[in-house]
């Protein structure tokens, strides 16, 4: 049995991606079963309802499993116990994270916007046909995960594959369909500030030095206003519960096209170093910015080179 799994704290790339692949793998004649290593948050779960589809089990132990990998290639959000499985694929858009495999695999990684987008060049390379459930949710998932295309991530091959995908699953008006997506994401009150930090949160070993960056995808950062400073508070106390250097929370607004970035962290030189700015009242804006990807990641992470 083949476990098709997604990254901690799964996004909609990770969740989707995971159904699709399973449901690829069991009609090229592996038996495959989608799971998923943490809670489903609310964008996810419109989508699965949009489409009558069933989340991937939660699973957390894949000790002598066979694995295949999609949305990541790093320990850091693997499950504990990821060297004692058998990684036989992998299928991401994020750079190499140091995997070590006890023999070959099936490996397709591209630099493109979102995972399912190569996921749908896997079924095109394999000729199969794609349900008009599952192409709905992968459409949707790339929208998520592209920003609506507005993200400096999103290729011509995401929009492409993305409008096939609207094809397939009869959908005229999927940035519509985009925008209902980022409204669910925009629903904040009565949320935990905890649930909120960690909503899509990962972290990253940076040459050393743990860092942790979050990141809430809106369309009006007014929402925040009465809950920022519980925010900020709560990135602080997260940097101290994990031993993090720093914790950065992006509160990206898709509308206004930037982010406000709240910081807790013990490297106050090096985050202001980094986009050349000052940080105010453990917060700064940087006008432009909606990819953690590509707009923080690259350039933090040369700071804390030794």
């Amino acid at each position: 049995m083949i476990h098709t799994c997604g990254h901690k704290i799964p996004d909609s790339d990770s969740i989707v991606a995971a159904i699709a692949m399973a449901y690829l793998q069991n009609k090229l004649g592996n038996e495959a079963k989608a799971v998923r290593q943490g809670d489903i948050n609310p964008e996810s779960q419109y989508i699965l309802d949009k489409f009558n589809l069933q989340a991937p089990e939660l699973m957390t132990s894949f000790s002598g499993k066979d694995m295949y990998l999609v949305d990541f290639n790093n320990y850091t959000e693997a499950p504990e116990d990821l060297k004692d499985a058998n990684i036989i694929g992998i299928v991401d858009h994020h750079k190499l994270g140091g995997l070590v495999t006890a023999g070959p695999l099936d490996c397709w990684i591209r630099a493109v916007g979102c995972t399912n987008t190569i996921v749908k060049e896997m079924f095109d390379y394999y000729e199969v046909e794609i349900p008009a459930d599952i192409a709905g949710a992968m459409m949707c998932a790339i929208l998520s995960d592209t920003v609506i295309f507005k993200s400096p991530t999103c290729t011509k091959v995401d929009t492409k594959i993305t409008k096939e995908l609207a094809a397939i699953a009869n959908i005229e008006d999927f940035k519509a369909i985009g925008m209902e997506m980022f409204k669910v994401k925009s629903q904040v009150e009565g949320v935990p500030t905890r649930e909120l930090v960690l909503r899509d949160f990962k972290n990253f070993e940076m040459h050393g030095t743990k860092v942790g960056i979050g990141q809430l995808e809106v369309v009006d950062l007014s929402i925040f206003d009465d809950i920022k400073d519980d925010l900020i508070a709560d990135i602080e106390a997260l940097r101290e519960e994990t031993s993090c250097d720093t914790v950065l929370l992006l509160l990206t607004d898709i509308i206004a096209m930037g982010s406000q970035i709240l910081v807790a962290t013990k490297s106050l030189n090096e985050i202001e170093n980094a986009w050349d700015i000052k940080v105010q009242n453990d917060q700064f804006w940087l006008k432009g910015c909606l990819s953690r990807k590509k707009q923080v990641v690259p350039f933090l992470e040369p700071q804390f080179k030794k």
